[in-house]
């Protein structure tokens, strides 16, 4: 069977209600799962009991479907949707699991293909460990989105859970300072005091309703007691007193503030640059109320780790024409020079713009969106010879490489031929040996796909989420210079099903480091 990921639009949780009516022709894609599901009633619901006796004492029950996938193994994307089995997690020891998620938070994916098959087991409808005894794995899947900047999605995902305990309460409310919509979970908070013992989050909430004489009776409270930090003390008092923020000098920001540290200071005039803030933070600059040149920095940070689609970033780089010159405004005035040769259709033009743009997409890490928004209107033009290579580059790159690759594999150009092989499935009949990683490569289509030992059984233990999150962490490894673990890795991934992915996998290692442009 062969597993083709889906590929996630997850910035826009948006879309009309035609996705709906596309279900009966063809499976939903991730994004249109994201808009349906963003509407679906929570998975664990408490129904209303009615006792059988005045006398009798009934228990709270909390009840789900008996196929319910329960708090820990609520997703996104269905088994129709992914092609992963439901039983993706079950046979995996939930310590185990949680740490291989947490220590993927920081040690992202080395290319792009496998960041999206990440995005995708994190946003997996499918059983928990059979180990589970608590929401600890949504935890770890949700903090893993949220440090690879799926904001929207991770507060989707927690949206499916129905009611929060305290624990995933706070994790919520931070999704949901970033996103703008806290509103309504301070709405509960106030009606359920006890979802948080965080004395700022409870002023916050109480200003929210509009009851500052409470909000300031807590601060005081927690003053005299000492339950505020230094910073929060300072922040929550000219939150609270405009006259005195108005006479007060301005704060030394935090090298790491919270989600609520960071709209407090924007609350008191005081708003924080999220460039060099963690990457969850870029999504505020994409609401429409940032400046431009932050808006532009903010999608290419989130662009880069695939937390946003190409066409928004191209939304962007579009929306405006340049105000400077240098750094990123070159690569503006490339990218919409190039968009706008590609309309008209002048051959010179549009070669000129090509080689121009190229090597600012190279810079900013950005080959792969470049190319899934272009590549396939490339092929077949009169273009100079250097941009023809750069049109089979780009294509190689794209969501074509296939069929691009077709018109490859008897060109003169060693890499190309190398490379289409590669992208058909095919080992590579020798050449191209000063291509990065290319004895790896060629090695991992020289015989029937086999995994290797320490995955291969994996699978058939109901592990196979966590054989493919070990198997990223091996492309990491064979990324790095290891080309044993590289060619197990694209091994693997055939093993499992995800032929395309290690066709991807392969083509993006090969030609983002023959570029220079992996980062």
């Amino acid at each position: 069977m062969q597993i083709k990921p889906t590929i996630l639009v997850l910035a826009c949780l948006a879309w009309p209600a035609a996705a709906q009516e596309q279900t009966q022709n063809q499976p939903l894609s991730a994004i249109d799962w994201l808009a349906v599901q963003r509407n679906v009633p929570p998975v664990v619901s408490t129904p209303n009991v009615n006792p059988i006796a005045q006398s009798a004492t009934v228990p709270d029950v909390e009840v789900q479907p008996l196929d319910a996938p329960g708090v820990n193994g609520v997703g996104l994307l269905p088994s129709s949707v992914t092609g992963l089995p439901q039983t993706l997690w079950r046979g995996s020891n939930e310590s185990d699991l949680i740490a291989t998620l947490n220590r993927m938070q920081s040690r992202r994916p080395a290319v792009p293909a496998l960041t999206e098959l990440l995005h995708v087991l994190t946003l997996a409808e499918a059983d928990p460990p059979s180990s589970a005894k608590s929401d600890a794995v949504l935890h770890a899947r949700v903090n893993l989105l949220y440090a690879h900047g799926l904001v929207a999605p991770a507060e989707a995902l927690v949206e499916r859970v129905g009611d929060l305990s305290p624990q995933l309460f706070d994790l919520a409310f931070d999704l949901a300072l970033l996103t703008s919509s806290d509103e309504a979970l301070c709405g509960v908070l106030n009606d359920t005091p006890s979802l948080s013992n965080d004395l700022p989050t409870r002023i916050w909430c109480a200003t929210r309703s509009g009851d500052f004489p409470h909000a300031m009776t807590i601060y005081q409270t927690g003053v005299v007691l000492g339950q505020l930090s230094d910073l929060d003390a300072e922040l929550l008092l000219r939150f609270l007193d405009p006259e005195y923020s108005e006479d007060a000098t301005p704060i030394q920001p935090p090298v790491r503030p919270t989600p609520l540290q960071f709209r407090l200071f924007e609350a008191i005039g005081e708003a924080l640059p999220t460039t060099p803030l963690p990457l969850p933070f870029a999504v505020v600059e994409l609401t429409g109320n940032a400046g431009w040149r932050a808006q532009l920095q903010a999608a290419e940070r989130l662009a880069r780790v695939g937390a946003i689609d190409s066409n928004q970033l191209l939304g962007v780089y579009t929306a405006q024409m340049r105000a400077a010159s240098g750094g990123i405004w070159d690569r503006v005035e490339a990218l919409q020079r190039f968009e706008t040769a590609l309309t008209t259709g002048d051959p010179g033009a549009l070669s000129s713009a090509l080689e121009a743009v190229w090597p600012q997409m190279r810079t900013a890490g950005l080959l792969v969106p470049f190319s899934k928004l272009f590549a396939s209107r490339l092929q077949g033009l009169p273009l100079s010879q250097r941009a023809q290579i750069i049109a089979a580059t780009a294509g190689l790159l794209s969501d074509d490489y296939e069929t691009i690759a077709q018109s490859l594999i008897n060109t003169p150009d060693p890499h190309l031929v190398f490379l289409a092989a590669i992208a058909l499935g095919q080992q590579p009949a020798g050449g191209a040996t000063d291509l990065p990683h290319a004895t790896a490569l060629a090695s991992a289509w020289s015989s029937p796909a086999q995994a290797p030992s320490d995955l291969a059984g994996m699978p058939s233990q109901n592990r196979l989420g966590e054989a493919l999150l070990l198997t990223i962490e091996k492309f990491g490894s064979g990324a790095s210079g290891n080309d044993a673990e590289l060619t197990d890795a694209l091994r693997a991934l055939r093993a499992f099903g995800l032929e395309d992915t290690a066709r991807r996998a392969a083509l993006q290692i090969a030609i983002l480091d023959m570029e220079g442009a992996r980062r």
